[in-house]
């Protein structure tokens, strides 16, 4: 038995302006990172980790070798964080898969994920290390509760946040025709595990369609965060093997003639998912509810909110202020007086002519 095909794309979904993810689809090597920390931190770190992973192509296939791996991409990342203040916290989420024959081996650490598709049924080999999870197998909480718990993204465990990390390592004895998946939150929390499997199935015979087919879901389920997914299957020996590799631009980002099939989304999945406006004049409201998702985009979002909100403000103000006397007033106001003086001259005349 022997790697077949693999396939490995990301995108920045539908909220971050930034990807924080990446990926190694470089067989017989694959892994996820997610990075996380402020400014470009995040993606410092996950690329750190990939790059020490890329490095180590030759490596065989052994726990102890996966662990050493690990290790280093945990040392990288740590000793960037202490020297630059900029990078200080930051860290990253692992999820490797090495390959040697019949055996993978996995090494994992956060909250990204690897699945097994075999005989038609999707299991998840890794355990998340994130609190919802760990409150989930402690039984104080359910499956359905963990999904909208608002501490769902916080991690237990990451690596470069500590010189030292806890790594779960385990292997999988495979057989021919095992699918399996790696693949960033941003696919796990956004697409069930039914819809998944559905879609490995319907393009079994084309994993890069079916990795990109799975970005389209997690988009069009909101795209709340980076989509990450590597695929690779195991075949008979002497069966072909073809790896693709893509990192789904946003819109904005595309190179001129780029073929259309590079983006996930249809032209009505593009529209942002906001809330439709309650009243003419609140779209300031639409265009600032996707900038709230990254904390670095508040200051430019008040900005457009003022920019937007400015003429509304005048035309109130407008309204509001007093009318002042117009042209014809002073025509009614002159008559009114010159009435009255004649109306005074009549009587004095009167009286004058009386007194004689």
């Amino acid at each position: 038995m022997s790697l077949g095909r693999s396939a490995g794309k990301t995108d920045p979904g539908r909220k971050r302006l930034r990807n924080e993810d990446a990926y190694v689809c470089e067989p017989p090597l694959f892994a996820v990172a997610d990075g996380m920390g402020g400014a470009q931190a995040g993606e410092l770190a996950s690329g750190l980790a990939a790059a020490a992973l890329r490095e180590a192509r030759d490596a065989d296939a052994s726990e102890e070798r996966v662990v050493e791996l690990l290790r280093e991409a945990n040392r990288r990342v740590y000793a960037r964080a202490s020297e630059d203040a900029a990078a200080s916290g930051m860290g990253t989420t692992v999820t490797a898969a090495l390959v040697e024959g019949d055996r993978v081996v996995f090494g994992h650490v956060g909250d990204s994920r690897a699945y097994l598709i075999r005989d038609g049924e999707l299991s998840q080999v890794t355990d998340d290390h994130s609190l919802v999870a760990e409150l989930v197998r402690s039984g104080r909480l359910s499956p359905e509760e963990a999904g909208s718990h608002p501490q769902r993204s916080v991690i237990t465990r990451a690596l470069g946040t500590d010189a030292e990390v806890d790594i779960d390592t385990f292997s999988i004895e495979a057989k021919p025709g095992d699918l399996f998946l790696l693949c960033s939150d941003g696919l796990s929390s956004m697409v069930d595990d039914r819809t998944i499997l559905e879609l490995a199935e319907q393009h079994r015979d084309d994993l890069d369609a079916a990795a990109r087919a799975m970005l389209g879901a997690a988009n069009r389920g909101g795209g709340e965060d980076n989509i990450t997914v590597v695929l690779f299957e195991m075949t008979a020996d002497g069966a072909d093997a073809d790896t693709v590799e893509a990192a789904v631009p946003r819109p904005d980002a595309a190179a001129p003639g780029e073929d259309d099939e590079a983006d996930t989304l249809s032209e009505l999945d593009k529209v942002p998912v906001v809330a439709a406006p309650a009243e003419a004049g609140s779209e300031a409201e639409s265009l600032t509810a996707e900038a709230e998702q990254e904390p670095e985009e508040e200051t430019a979002a008040e900005e457009t909110r003022v920019v937007e909100e400015a003429p509304a403000a005048e035309e109130a103000a407008a309204e509001e202020a007093p009318v002042g006397p117009t042209a014809g007033f002073f025509h009614k106001l002159l008559a009114l007086l010159v009435i009255a003086g004649l109306s005074a001259l009549i009587v004095f005349l009167v009286l004058w002519g009386l007194a004689r």
